[in-house]
């Protein structure tokens, strides 16, 4: 089972996860990126727009895409990926309520959860699926981060 690290306290979500994302596509990640649909186009933007030094190879998720998709290094979308396991994404990052359906396909997942009670009380059920699938939880409170 892939470890998955909650990030709680999340203060400014679109500015955590360019940073987040950033770090990631670094490390060698391939990032399947999960969040509400109405987030996708802004989330695009500032991943274009969040640095001046850095570009984040990323596409947002559609069947026109594809090809694009193949090639970045961050999908953002409100759906999980395809089963075809060569696709290689090997980071899941999840925002979104449900619980994923195979987080255990990626070599690591993160949840990031904001400081809103709604979206906190979500990722406390996720919290305990995870454990009730045996998966290890790592727990990072972030509140303390400044976007500077």
């Amino acid at each position: 089972m892939p470890p998955v690290a909650f990030h709680f306290n999340v203060p400014a979500l679109p500015e955590y996860l360019c940073r987040l994302l950033k770090k990631a596509t670094l490390a060698g990640h391939r990032a399947w990126v999960l969040l509400p649909a109405d987030q996708l186009e802004d989330m695009n933007i500032r991943l274009w727009t969040f640095s001046q030094s850095d570009f984040i190879a990323h596409a947002v998720a559609s069947p026109e895409a594809s090809a694009l998709m193949r090639r970045s290094s961050v999908v953002l979308s409100d759906t999980e990926p395809g089963p075809d396991p060569s696709e290689g994404w090997t980071l899941l990052v999840n925002t979104l309520a449900p619980f994923p359906h195979n987080p255990a396909r990626f070599d690591r997942v993160v949840e990031l959860v904001t400081t809103d009670e709604t979206h906190r009380a979500a990722a406390r059920q996720r919290w305990k699926r995870y454990r009730e699938s045996g998966f290890d939880i790592e727990q990072h409170d972030v509140a303390q981060w400044s976007p500077a």
